[in-house]
């Protein structure tokens, strides 16, 4: 039927249109020289080095390009830290046109999806985490086990995978939305916020890996409940435990709570971290891989950057250099580091910057494909871009009188006391 006759474009054309959509919605005609249009049209920025990865020949200059897009975004995101004030600048259409957009673009996500060539082995980057892995391995069997009629052409596997990275963008979007809503107080940036991410390119790149996606929709999500400590450490804790990366953003995140709920975050943070590794180790256990599996990390060197890299990326492209992949990760850690003391006290403003700073930095020494994870922070970067003055944001102080925790250690106090005889005056707690 020739209504259902419709392809999409290639990466090219998607660029070029998505550019000029965003330029459409987002620039401020009014301030031509205003960081918000420079910050919409610096979005695209990584989009050429993706792209030149795709041309045969065009490797080497394709991630040296993506290492300059992720110095740039590195210095755009602690230059946020001096921008305090924020003048609001609402994109040129307005919430239910949004709304709409954003529809369109999930609905052309969904087609890039069912209509997308799989990814070669070879161009696959990064190795899926084995609890991620495992999770699509055990939904590929349940879609292997309802099928009624087995058609031997359908792959579970792939669209498990994609049905999945769908399902953790629609998650990213949603979380964009309410943090825009909730600690913008600005309904119309979180939706602006979040049709940019669906109209980036970026989203449809490798569509079906959807561990890529699933951290940072877990990240937005504790930045949505960063006034409830423990929830956004279980948060993180799980996103650190699926995958690595998320790591390096714990101490902006201690530093954030610092006398306002330190405790009980990084006790949520051990707990949901300790039994995703606990139940990665089991599953080795079971399979009889633990001690192979061990092994095979301890000589990986594509998170160290002591050993000679083995996989595509910048440093094996410029094999003569790989030794400066070391005092390059010394810098980023020195970064990462710095980010608990520095500056202090933080504000939501000062997490979502140096957060972002601390992913985009995983970029530089990486050696799978380095540069091309621009998923891992590409939420944070949007709401650098539109967020307001966030100076007040703050945690909230904790009340022992109304707090949930206090009153459970009150309740648990008196009943042990009533069992083993206990004074009557509960001590105190942190």
């Amino acid at each position: 039927m020739i209504f259902l006759d419709f392809n999409l474009p290639n990466a090219t054309t998607w660029f070029y249109f998505s550019a000029l959509l965003a330029v459409a919605l987002f620039f401020k005609f009014s301030r031509f020289l205003s960081v918000r249009n420079w910050d919409v049209v610096a979005l695209f920025l990584q989009v050429p080095g993706l792209l030149l990865l795709r041309q045969p020949g065009g490797e080497l200059i394709g991630y040296i390009w993506l290492f300059a897009g992720s110095a740039y975004f590195v210095a755009r995101c602690l230059l946020d830290l001096t921008l305090v004030q924020r003048p609001a600048l609402a994109p040129n259409l307005n919430l239910g046109g949004l709304a709409w957009m954003a529809g369109a673009f999930f609905i052309c996500l969904v087609a890039v999806a069912v209509n997308r060539e799989p990814d070669r082995a070879v161009d696959r980057p990064g190795k899926d985490p084995l609890l991620t892995k495992e999770a699509e391995k055990r939904a590929t069997d349940l879609v292997d086990q309802a099928q009624a009629n087995n058609v031997p052409t359908f792959d579970a596997r792939l669209w498990v995978g994609r049905s999945l990275a769908l399902l953790c963008h629609l998650a990213v979007f949603a979380g964009l939305v309410v943090v825009g809503r909730q600690h913008f107080q600005d309904l119309h940036a979180g939706m602006a916020a979040g049709t940019f991410y669906l109209l980036l390119p970026y989203t449809a790149f490798h569509v079906e890996q959807w561990h890529h996606v699933w951290p940072m929709a877990l990240v937005v999500w504790a930045v949505v409940f960063y006034r409830k400590p423990a929830l956004a450490g279980l948060l993180l804790g799980l996103a650190a435990g699926t995958v690595y990366f998320p790591l390096l953003i714990l101490p902006v995140w201690w530093s954030f709570y610092r006398a306002r709920g330190t405790g009980r975050f990084l006790g949520a943070f051990a707990l949901s971290f300790g039994l995703c590794l606990a139940t990665t180790g089991l599953i080795l256990w079971f399979d009889n891989e633990l001690a192979n599996s061990i092994q095979s990390l301890r000589s990986l060197p594509d998170w160290q950057p002591w050993l000679p890299p083995t996989t595509k990326g910048f440093w094996t492209g410029m094999e003569w250099a790989w030794a400066y992949r070391m005092p390059v990760f010394v810098g980023c850690m020195a970064l990462t580091v710095a980010t608990a003391f520095w500056p202090a006290p933080k504000n939501l403003a000062h997490v979502l910057a140096l957060s972002a700073a601390a992913l985009v930095g995983v970029q530089f020494w990486y050696a799978d494909q380095g540069g091309v994870y621009v998923l891992w922070y590409l939420p944070l970067l949007l709401l650098l871009v539109f967020r307001p003055n966030l100076s007040d944001r703050r945690p909230l102080p904790i009340n022992s009188e109304t707090d949930w925790l206090f009153r459970l250690g009150r309740l648990a106090y008196r009943v042990a006391a009533r069992i083993v005889h206990l004074p009557e005056t509960p001590v105190p707690q942190r």
